[in-house]
């Protein structure tokens, strides 16, 4: 392996260790509970990990993968406003996290058919299978757009069931993406969570039913 593609793979695997954690936080916290929780650590592990991952997704030159970190970006940072934590981030910071994401699209796109060359001409990637890759990603998104539809409508931040059988789904399919794309930082990082998000699950009825 390269050394240039060693820092690449690296960038991906420290953004996944930041997911993981995420989850074996909520995990831990839900199973010492017993019942489903949103807490901060969830949201603040979500945006580094999610800030690395876009990066990553550059590098790798792949499409799917900053699709799906654009989505749920910025409602991971909405979801910290609703906690109350937002404010209390030093406004350099917030900037910094608002904006990133924005100017490297921004940038992308300045040269469109170089844009277009790079993510839908990629030899690596045939059109097939982008296509797959980036509709696992919509769908594991869509469970932030659902999380978000969700809170806001409760006007609190929380996780419910059918985050979690999003989750389940879009996992699915991203393991497979990654399986065709030999790529070891997405099948390790979606592997991680298949266990918690079946847990969440079954606690989630478990709740459901008792109540």
């Amino acid at each position: 392996m390269q050394t240039g593609n060693m820092w690449i793979f690296a960038i991906g695997f420290l953004a996944q260790i930041f997911f993981s954690a995420r989850i074996l936080y909520q995990w831990i916290a839900t199973e010492k509970a017993g019942k489903i929780l949103s807490p901060p650590a969830f949201w603040i592990l979500s945006i580094l990990g999610s800030y690395l991952l876009f990066i990553y997704g550059v590098l790798r030159d792949d499409f799917a993968i900053i699709l799906g970190q654009f989505i749920a970006y910025y409602i991971y940072l909405w979801n910290l406003h609703l906690q109350g934590l937002w404010k209390k981030v030093p406004l350099l910071i917030r900037s910094i996290l608002l904006l990133t994401p924005l100017a490297a699209t921004a940038f992308m796109l300045g040269d469109l058919p170089g844009f277009t060359d790079t993510f839908f001409n990629n030899k690596d990637v045939p059109l097939w299978l982008l296509l797959f890759g980036s509709a696992g990603q919509l769908i594991f998104a869509l469970r932030f757009i659902y999380q978000f539809l969700y809170s806001a409508a409760h006007h609190k931040s929380e996780l419910p069931i059918g985050f979690w059988i999003i989750s389940l789904a879009g996992s699915s399919m991203i393991i497979v993406y990654a399986l065709f794309r030999l790529d070891p930082v997405l099948i390790l990082g979606q592997a991680f969570g298949f266990v918690a998000y079946s847990r969440n699950i079954m606690i989630g009825l478990k709740n459901k039913h008792s109540s």
